[in-house]
């Protein structure tokens, strides 16, 4: 095993492995190459992530070093979303054919009726079949185990659409963006953002030639998570504004436009602009005046349930630690966020928490949440959940001269960051 296997083999993308030692991305991609060596500062810490004596990581650096002057074509057994240049460039090129598409669509529909729903009749039972598996996944631990049911479904619907006459596809379009947004999430949860990023821009294609407005919004704002991912917020504000225009023309009785400010409240605070990022958390909690809004299946979920969390998750962003903790400290006491019930919303919270005592450098709060983060972690098999807590353990800093966050930061780098589907 060479060196890139064993990191592959511990779950970290290249992106991952220079985050948690605090080195560029290139930097490991030139040590795989042969192209450069590790320096000898680094290798008690390289060999402590790759979970090696010093002696083996000597071996494998010596592998390297015959390896020196010949370039390593990438493995096909990298993973999607692993932060390689060609990666990157698929993501970029699905993101700008997501918007320009979107744009494009605006202006052809201009003067002509924009309360087209999905038609139901022939795709009846494949929604009703959707929502079942939003369902599934929803309450699902390991979200992973879901797939193949969802391929299964997507197959089934592509010899439909292939068979029916074209009087029926826009049902079954509507249908296929359903289904693929809930692909899409099964590819993101697992970090294969490529896979994600495709899945999305195929849901806002179906759903736009189902002239269904509020499944395009959604699929666009899944969409632009991908982005913010790799931390483009300037990119993810564009799809998002895209996506505003588009839930505009949908069903004012539904949640999308509110979910959309939520999203952009994310992107203006990684782009650190307080104040616009306080009117799109003040628009979005207008979806609390919505009466007796039911969400039309899965591919919508934002009823109002999780604006605290969201907006201390954007607090802890722009670095407004009292207000972040006071309002997730609330948020933990909902229902929703119980011991037991949603893992991932639970863990994303004790996550912000712990991150919130890493900035604080207070050792006993880290350990306090970071821990039990890091159990709903294992216990879920959530990726999502691993890239939180590789978040925070990049937060550590000075304090894992403490043991007890040594030992926690030991064991979140062990954590295995890809879920395989």
């Amino acid at each position: 095993m060479d060196f890139a296997e064993r990191r592959k083999m511990l779950g970290y993308s290249q992106e991952g492995f220079a985050h948690v030692l605090g080195v560029d991305r290139t930097t490991v991609g030139r040590w795989e190459t042969g192209r450069t060596m590790p320096q000898p500062a680094l290798r008690s810490r390289l060999a402590q992530v790759l979970q090696v004596s010093l002696d083996e990581l000597n071996t494998l650096v010596a592998q390297l070093a015959c390896d020196e002057g010949s370039a390593r074509t990438p493995s096909a057994s990298d993973h999607h979303g692993s932060g390689d240049i060609d990666d990157m460039i698929r993501r970029e090129f699905l993101r700008v054919i997501a918007v320009t598409g979107t744009l494009s669509s605006l202006s052809a529909t201009d003067g002509q009726s924009l309360t087209e729903g999905v038609q139901r009749g022939a795709s009846k039972d494949f929604t009703r079949m959707n929502s079942h598996l939003w369902q599934v996944y929803q309450l699902a631990r390991s979200k992973s185990s879901v797939f193949p049911i969802v391929q299964d479904q997507l197959a089934t619907l592509t010899r439909t659409l292939e068979a029916r006459p074209e009087t029926e596809a826009g049902a079954l379009c509507g249908a296929a963006g359903d289904l693929f947004q809930l692909a899409g999430e099964l590819a993101f949860d697992n970090s294969r953002y490529t896979d994600a990023a495709a899945s999305y821009t195929l849901a806002a294609s179906a759903s736009r030639e189902a002239r269904s407005y509020d499944l395009w919004a959604c699929a666009l704002v899944r969409h632009a998570y991908v982005t913010m991912s790799g931390k483009q917020y300037k990119e993810a504000a564009g799809i998002l504004s895209a996506a505003e225009k588009i839930a505009k023309c949908g069903d004012g009785a539904l949640s999308t436009r509110y979910w959309v400010a939520s999203v952009q409240a994310e992107s203006y605070a990684g782009m650190g602009q307080l104040a616009a990022c306080e009117r799109a958390l003040a628009e979005a909690e207008k979806v609390v005046d919505l009466a007796g809004f039911t969400a039309p299946s899965g591919w919508l979920r934002f009823d109002g349930s999780r604006l605290a969390e969201g907006r201390g998750a954007r607090y802890v962003q722009l670095g407004r630690l009292d207000l972040a903790e006071s309002v997730l400290t609330g948020a933990l006491k909902q229902d929703a966020l119980a011991e037991g019930q949603s893992f991932r919303r639970r863990g994303a919270v004790l996550s912000d928490l712990a991150a919130i005592g890493a900035k604080r450098r207070d050792p006993d709060q880290v350990v306090t949440f970071g821990r039990e983060a890091l159990e709903l972690a294992r216990a879920s098999s959530s990726a999502y959940l691993a890239r939180r807590l590789r978040g925070l353990r990049a937060e550590f800093g000075p304090l894992v001269g403490d043991g007890r966050v040594a030992e926690l930061g030991a064991e979140i780098d062990a954590l295995s960051t890809w879920q395989h589907i």
